[in-house]
Parts: structure tokens; C-alpha cells; sequence
């Protein structure tokens, strides 16, 4: 590869955790694509600017599956599985799912659990989520100062996925827990967590196998019973918790992150709440700009590729900076202000959902939570201030993923 810089950044180092915008900013106008490095394994390129990081999300000569680009032991995923000490047996689970997969295998694999995804399916679930966030906000009403993270913005979406999904009720914290562990990737604690989930899966497929009821994970095992090429065990298993896992993890830090935002632009704030008919378009802007994934899974080219001045070797892995993208000059004007009412031209404008096959299943999902969940919020708590200094609020530093420790605030 050439045209890129020699020094790899470590993405792990307190460079991008501690500051993440700023330190995307000077690697976006150091170099298009920057040599990076994280847990050990050999240098990547980092692509920092949007045309060319929507290049690798949408170019099929970018591919998700390492062997697809003919990448041997030692890769970086072989490398972060290492780092979070998973047994072996347990490697494809993290490896091995629908976010790995590319062709014809993620097309059959996508396609099994897309239609719970569509507009249509979500705009239906629309009174349900409504429903859950007029109890949480009910529920909120009876303290003063509450940790927002924990009160409203993680039970939200978990409530939703659970149900949707098919995990029951007294099961859902501990799956809340095991997405913290997981997004943490602490390895003393990971591998415990993903044996669990793992074996929990199962026991649930079990379950619905015996006992089938109104879910998608009824869905799933009928589907496997009705034609068992389709969807192997491990798959099943992998599908269900990539689902619950991203679908509320993500969106809890959407949430938190913006609630955040929004209190630092009171004058923008007041604007929604007097015309609620702009929080569409708020929420894509805070997806912009306060999305909490900060970089894409790791892409591979299967061919020669030139990208940004530099030319990408057949088999070199690729890591697509979204936030980096998504705050770059050279697409967006004002491109680090929040801009509610920005004109996106097409589509959404930013690739905070990402783009192409890989483009999210649940984004559909994800903005309907958001906009009703920070509309009846702020609508219900018109003093809701943040309880400590904007300052003092802890970011974890957590390579790829912007997520608050804690959001403590005021109620009345």
C-alpha cells in the first residue's frame, strides 16, 4: 500500500479514547488513510474521509469475511479474540455471524430476519414503544435526580428488542448485563459472559422448539426445522445475540449521547420543543454527529484498490471511520455544529447506520425509538438539566464505541 502515513495509530491508545473527535480530526487531515494497529495484530488501514469511507461500505471489492480476501491465522480478529482470552469453542460465535458474512451467505442470512426490520413492521411496533417510554418516564417522575443511563436510556431499547426478539421479561436484565460486559471487552469478564449468553440461546431455542410463540425467535427455529440448510444451530445462536446485543446497546448510547447534546443547545432545544415536527430530522443530525459507533467492522480488499490517493493491496484489512466520516469538512458544512434542520440531500446523509449490504437492520427501529423517546422526555421534564458539569461527565474509553459511564440529571 502506498500513500499513506508509516507510524501505526493505535486505536486503542488514549489518542482516539480519551478524544475521540479531535483525534479523528488530525488523522482525517493528516492522511486519507492512516496506518493503524489494535490488540497486536498486523497494521490496517484507518480511512478517514466520507467519499472514501462510503467507498469501502458500498464497494463489493471490499469484503467482510477475511477468508473471502484470502487473509491466514493471525488476522485482527484472531488477534481480539486472543486479547479477550475466548475459548476456542466459543470463537465462532464472535467470528462467525451475520456481521461477518458477505455474498450469497449474508444475502440468505439477512434475509431471514429482515422482515421484522421493515418500515412497515416497525411503524407498527410504534404504539408499543410509546407505551414503554410512558412508563419509564412515569417512573422517572417519582425521583429528582436520576442516572439517565440506567433509569431510561438502556431499558428503552432492551424492552423493545427483548420482545420483539422473544427473550421474557425476568430474563432481560441479564442480558442488559451481558451487553455491558461484552462492550466492554474486559477479558477477564467477556469469555464468562459470551459462554452464558451462549448457552442461554440455546435453552431458549429449546424452549421455543417445545413451546412456540409470537417471536422472532420462533421465527428462526421454524425456519430451521422447515429446511435445515438454511440456518445451522451455531447461526441461530450467533443471529439471536448479534440482534439483542446491537439492538440495545447502540441505540442506549444514541440516546444518552443526544440527551447530552440537546442540553448543551438550549436554543435548538426550545425549537423542537415548540414544533415537534422537526424530530425526524433531529435525530438523524445527533445519528451524525453523536452516534456512539465510531468505526465500522474491519473490511478486506479482495483486489487491488485505489482509494484516496493510495493504493490498498488485495487482502490489506480496511477499518471505515464513521465518526471520522461523519464529521468530515469536505461533505458537511459546519461539519462539527449541530445543525437540526440540516438538508441531507439523499437519504440520510451520514453513515452513521453505515451503507451498503452491511447498512444496519435495525436503523429503521433505532431512529423510530429515539425520536419518540427524546421528544416525550424533554417534552415531559421541561427543567431537566444535567446534575453535575458537562465536564465532569465520564466517557468510558472504549475503542470504536463513544458511550457515557453514567448521565446524571435534574428532573424538576
Amino acid at each position: 500500500m502506498t500513500g499513506t502515513t508509516s507510524e501505526p495509530v493505535d486505536l486503542t491508545g488514549p489518542e482516539l479514547t480519551a478524544d475521540p473527535y479531535g483525534g479523528y480530526a488530525r488523522l482525517r487531515e493528516q492522511a486519507p488513510t492512516v496506518s493503524a494497529s489494535m490488540f497486536g495484530a498486523p497494521p490496517m488501514l484507518l480511512v478517514t474521509r466520507y467519499a472514501d469511507v462510503r467507498t469501502v461500505l458500498t464497494d463489493p471489492r471490499f469484503v467482510n469475511d477475511p477468508a473471502s480476501a484470502g487473509e491466514g491465522p493471525g488476522g485482527i480478529r484472531e488477534a481480539m479474540t486472543a486479547q479477550l482470552g475466548i475459548p476456542e469453542d466459543l470463537v465462532d460465535y464472535l467470528a462467525r455471524s451475520i456481521l461477518n458474512a458477505d455474498g450469497d451467505d449474508h444475502t440468505r442470512l439477512r434475509k431471514l430476519v429482515s422482515r421484522a426490520f421493515t418500515v412497515r413492521r416497525v411503524s407498527a411496533l410504534r404504539p408499543r414503544v410509546e407505551e414503554i417510554t410512558a412508563g419509564l418516564l412515569d417512573a422517572l417522575a417519582r425521583e429528582d435526580t436520576v442516572d439517565l443511563v440506567e433509569a431510561f436510556c438502556y431499558p428503552l431499547p432492551i424492552t423493545v428488542i427483548c420482545e420483539l426478539v422473544g427473550i421474557d421479561e425476568p430474563e432481560r436484565p441479564q442480558w442488559h448485563e451481558w451487553g455491558r460486559v461484552m462492550s466492554s471487552m474486559d477479558p477477564a469478564r467477556t469469555p464468562v459472559a459470551l459462554r452464558e449468553m451462549v448457552d442461554h440461546v440455546h435453552d431458549l431455542i429449546s424452549r421455543r422448539r417445545a413451546d412456540p410463540a409470537d417471536d422472532l425467535i420462533t421465527g428462526l427455529v421454524q425456519a430451521q426445522d422447515d429446511d435445515g440448510d438454511r440456518l445451522s444451530d451455531r447461526e441461530l445462536v450467533t443471529m439471536i445475540i448479534a440482534l439483542v446485543v446491537a439492538g440495545h446497546e447502540t441505540t442506549a448510547h444514541l440516546l444518552s449521547n443526544s440527551v447530552v447534546s440537546l442540553l448543551a443547545h438550549p436554543g435548538r432545544l426550545a425549537a423542537l420543543r415548540a414544533d415537534p415536527a422537526g424530530w425526524p430530522a433531529a435525530v438523524n443530525e445527533l445519528m451524525r454527529l453523536r452516534g456512539p459507533v465510531q468505526f465500522a467492522q474491519v473490511r478486506y480488499a479482495t483486489e487491488d484498490v485505489e482509494l484516496g490517493g493510495t493504493t490498498i493491496a488485495a487482502g490489506t484489512p480496511v477499518i471505515p471511520a464513521i465518526l471520522s466520516a461523519n464529521t468530515d469538512p469536505r461533505e458537511f458544512d459546519d461539519a462539527d455544529g449541530l445543525d437540526l434542520a440540516r438538508e441531507t440531500g439523499r437519504g440520510e446523509g451520514h453513515l452513521g447506520f453505515g451503507q451498503g449490504p452491511h447498512y444496519c437492520l435495525g436503523a429503521a427501529l433505532a431512529r423510530q425509538e429515539a425520536e419518540v423517546a427524546l421528544r416525550a422526555l424533554f417534552e415531559r421534564f421541561g427543567d431537566l438539566r444535567l446534575a453535575v458539569p458537562a465536564s465532569d461527565l465520564v466517557w468510558v474509553p472504549r475503542p470504536g464505541f463513544s458511550r457515557l459511564a453514567e448521565l446524571p440529571v435534574r428532573l424538576a
